[in-house]
């Protein structure tokens, strides 16, 4: 059953990752920035298990990943990479706990889909977890269990938070359309029935119960319908790569109930235009559809295009308080 139109988000927030090295430093602009909508940042400048990846990987419950050359490859015991990642998180938790005292709010957490993952991770026979269907299956238990002990972790050290969960998906789209090379690099896997990419995704939204699950895509021709149909509470994107064939699906999905997490400003160091002018694409979107202006700050939160992991540490606190600036640029000028 689809839970869209319960929730109501703040006007904007950040995706996920941010530069440097520091926990405390970038929970503290992550908190500091969006005073209603912060979200737990990650850190891949730290290293391997601080990677969207890795720290995916130390989710997982009775699977274990290490670094090999190649990428990350599934082995049987945990080790030094597995250990780090968690060691990592730990770090991360306590300093969001730290500057959340009293905080009663939403809150996003990240984690990688099963799907991006199994397309990311490797069996010990160098190939994608992808290749094979029911290490796919286990992958995808594996994670959701270990979704469901950090979601416990995070309500117990923030008890005042509705926990959003966002499930990181930039390669859906390519799994459904069979363009994730093999390991040689010289074949792709063959295509993802549609009907299991579903179900697989409707299994990691049902861990998070009665809570909202958002999912995040900056690669091209994200799949809404599909994800609209799992029953995701929010599609985060970047709003660039959109395109007038996008329209009427958008269009669907927003009357249904669907929330835009939509990413406006550049992830990489740019000049930021105006406030106004960040969301010029919105609104214009907005009119092509049809759609009420008033409808606007009730189905659109605000986000950097993608992670803000390779900007520098002071163009990603500017692209963080440019997006809440935005935010009430669209709230209160709707037309």
């Amino acid at each position: 059953m689809s839970n869209n139109t319960q929730f109501n988000f703040g006007g904007a927030t950040g995706v996920g990752s941010l530069p440097g090295e520091d926990a405390r430093e970038a929970v503290k602009t992550a908190t500091g920035s969006f005073e209603d909508f912060p979200f737990l940042p990650e850190l891949p400048a730290r290293g391997p298990g601080a990677d969207m990846i890795g720290r995916s990987a130390g989710l997982l419950v009775e699977m274990y990943a290490r670094v090999e050359p190649s990428g990350w490859r599934l082995g049987d015991r945990p080790g030094r990479d597995t250990r780090r990642a968690r060691a990592w998180l730990r770090e991360d938790l306590d300093a969001v706990e730290e500057f959340t005292q009293g905080y009663e709010g939403d809150l996003k957490v990240q984690a990688v889909g099963p799907w991006s993952l199994a397309a990311a991770l490797e069996l010990r026979n160098g190939e994608a977890v992808l290749s094979d269907p029911g290490a796919c299956r286990d992958l995808a238990a594996s994670l959701a269990e270990g979704l469901r002990l950090h979601l416990a972790e995070l309500r117990r050290r923030v008890p005042g938070a509705r926990l959003v969960l966002q499930l990181d998906e930039p390669g859906v789209t390519a799994v459904l359309r069979g363009q994730v090379r093999s390991a040689s690099g010289y074949r792709t896997y063959r295509a993802v029935d549609r009907q299991v990419v579903e179900g697989t995704l409707r299994d990691l939204v049902a861990v998070h119960g009665d809570g909202p699950v958002v999912v995040h895509s900056c690669a091209p021709d994200v799949p809404f319908a599909l994800l609209r149909r799992v029953g995701f509470a929010g599609v985060s994107f970047d709003f660039s790569l959109l395109t007038e064939r996008d329209d009427e699906v958008i269009g669907e999905a927003v009357e249904g109930g669907l929330r835009l997490f939509a990413g406006v400003v550049p992830g990489v160091d740019a000049p930021l235009s105006d406030p106004a002018g960040s969301v010029m694409g919105v609104r214009t979107l907005w009119r092509r559809l049809g759609l009420q202006p008033g409808l606007l700050a009730q189905a659109v939160t605000l986000t950097p295009a993608c992670g803000l992991a390779g900007a520098s540490p002071d163009y990603a606190r500017r692209a963080l308080a440019h997006c809440v600036l935005a935010a009430k640029s669209l709230a209160d000028n709707p037309e």
